[in-house]
């Protein structure tokens, strides 16, 4: 089992995804309608992510309102922008000329009336279904009629965000990646009556802001992190089987991530992922195999780099090489637990397992409806989550594996998962 690069595979792997970047930008023929006027954009937030949709606006040249919720906090959005155009005056990047005339754009406000000026209305505040809820009340009430009211949830269900207004058709979902500014992915989710002009100006806006604009259904986590979770979840597995943080980080490094996952964990900060889990822990299936390393490690304070130990210890910004005896011994005590007696993993098996998970996931998510086309998904992974375009995505990698070995390598992965996981049709995934 060898993932080494060769030319050929290179060069059908960019083919591959220009093409699918290309199908993904635009919407089936079923939907492609006159998009609304879009030339005022309103944000509500104006943290790290509101302050970034924001200055991807004002640099398409939209006029932006921004709204928070008292003075402190819209003061230190109106900084954030500030600071971002500076930054770019200092490095020679922007005229002082061109920095003034681009803030000129921004309006901040703390007065919600402001919201009837414009021609979409995004939400960009704290990942909690009943916080956004009371957010689309309040922007059902001051939001124009026929103004397009977006949320920037990564996982939430659209659904019940649009239903807390009278006008479910206008909403739609507009996940963006941190930071905004930044990140080329934008996953337009489509509610379950969102309007087909919505969907039109969604992915319109994506491509003005000089995204990578993605048709996404409303399920939970939508492509991207559905197929992060299944990737994640899976070396979780690795981690009770025998693998260490470090080994699973490096193996798929060696694939070809800039950054293996406990590494971008620690990063992101593991309270994230933590309160996910928790808003499922009512749902979940007490029969599914649960890795309980992640809570057990945040119940220690342990939340990556923020607190200076997750996964891995952190020293004046540095990593340790390695996990120390604490990680070591919660995860231990996680394989002791689940009765497995612990075996060294290859950086084959440990690539091979993580590669078949994010495949079988994506057949499923194809099977729903959830993901329009295979090429959408490798658009998805390349652009929002680190997978090595060299690589072409996981939809490109399984078909470059034999179809019976690779039929066999899922149903042996989704047995050793246990209760609850569904195999995959892997003929979903064909070109």
């Amino acid at each position: 089992m060898s993932y080494r690069r060769d030319t050929t595979k290179l060069a059908s792997a960019d083919q591959h995804l220009a093409l699918s970047e290309a199908q993904a930008a635009e919407l089936p023929d079923a939907l492609k309608v006159v998009p609304r006027t879009c030339a005022t954009v309103a944000i509500i937030g104006a943290g790290t992510m509101g302050a970034g949709i924001a200055i991807c606006a004002l640099d398409a040249g939209l006029k932006v309102i921004l709204l928070e919720q008292d003075e402190a906090a819209l003061q230190h959005g109106r900084e954030r922008v500030a600071n971002h155009y500076q930054g770019r005056v200092a490095k020679g990047k922007l005229a002082v000329e061109a920095a003034t005339a681009t803030q000129a754009l921004l309006t901040p406000s703390t007065d919600w009336t402001q919201l009837s000026h414009a021609d979409l209305v995004i939400e960009a505040v704290f990942e909690d279904l009943a916080v956004k809820q009371e957010v689309f009340k309040k922007i059902d009430t001051h939001a124009r009629g026929g103004a397009v009211l977006a949320t920037n949830t990564s996982y939430l269900d659209v659904d019940a965000i649009a239903n807390a207004t009278r006008r479910p058709q206008d909403v739609l979902g507009l996940h963006f990646f941190s930071p905004a500014n930044v990140m080329k992915l934008l996953e337009v989710v489509r509610g379950t009556q969102t309007a087909p002009d919505v969907l039109a100006t969604g992915m319109a806006l994506g491509k003005r802001l000089k995204k990578m604009p993605v048709l996404t259904g409303a399920a939970f986590g939508f492509i991207g992190n559905r197929i992060y979770n299944a990737y994640r979840r899976q070396c979780e597995f690795m981690l009770e089987d025998g693998a260490w943080p470090e080994e699973v980080d490096a193996a798929l490094e060696a694939f070809g991530f800039a950054m293996g996952p406990f590494k971008v964990a620690d990063l992101s900060g593991l309270d994230i992922a933590w309160r996910m889990r928790k808003a499922q822990a009512a749902t979940r299936d007490p029969r599914e195999r649960y890795v309980a390393i992640l809570d057990h490690l945040c119940e220690q304070n342990r939340l990556g780099r923020k607190t200076g130990a997750g996964y891995y210890t952190y020293v004046d910004g540095k990593r340790s090489p390695t996990t120390d005896d604490v990680v070591r011994a919660i995860i231990t005590q996680a394989s002791a637990a689940r009765g497995i007696t612990r075996r060294t993993l290859s950086a084959e098996e440990i690539q091979h397992r993580a590669l078949l998970a994010m495949a079988n996931e994506a057949a499923l998510l194809l099977a729903e409806g959830v993901a329009a086309r295979p090429g959408d998904v490798d658009v998805v992974l390349v652009h929002g989550y680190g997978f090595p375009r060299a690589q072409g995505g996981p939809v490109f990698w399984a078909r470059q594996q034999d179809a019976a070995t690779l039929k066999r390598d899922l149903q042996a992965l989704i047995q050793a998962a246990g209760h609850g996981f569904a195999l995959g049709d892997i003929a979903q995934l064909a070109a």
